[in-house]
């Protein structure tokens, strides 16, 4: 079992944004930018391109919902959506608002945010994707 199966279970907690009977969607804990997402399957499966034709497309929808939330939260240029997966076995997209291409680089030092805020900007796009 990933740690992303772990944190759906709700086994490990996470800043939860979104969520369907597919795909759950939640803070990056270590992001590029402020609302820096992850949206995975809920069905473990190790790379991104060995979900099925309908399946990634019903996640693509997903995920531009989530981006749009994020977009309303975080009033940005772009949503950007980068799939690597070497991290974790579980196949996931990064969703982060982009005010330039720089904004997404991964090999930048990551933003350490309080708790708290992290609760606020979880809840902040949980209520949008919401409505």
């Amino acid at each position: 079992m990933t740690i992303f199966s772990k944190i759906i279970k709700g086994e490990i907690p996470s800043y939860k944004c979104a969520e369907n009977e597919e795909f759950y969607a939640f803070l990056d804990i270590n992001p590029v930018t402020k609302g820096h997402t992850l949206v995975v399957p809920k069905r473990e499966v190790d790379y991104f391109f060995d979900l099925s034709d309908d399946e990634m497309g019903r996640m693509m929808a997903f995920c531009k919902r989530v981006a749009a939330a994020i977009k309303t939260v975080f009033p940005c240029t772009k949503v950007g959506l980068t799939v690597m997966g070497l991290d974790v076995p579980h196949a996931h997209v990064h969703l982060a608002p982009l005010q330039t291409e720089m904004d997404m680089d991964f090999g930048k030092k990551k933003l350490q945010l309080p708790a708290e805020e992290m609760t606020e900007i979880a809840g902040k796009i949980f209520a949008e994707f919401s409505k």
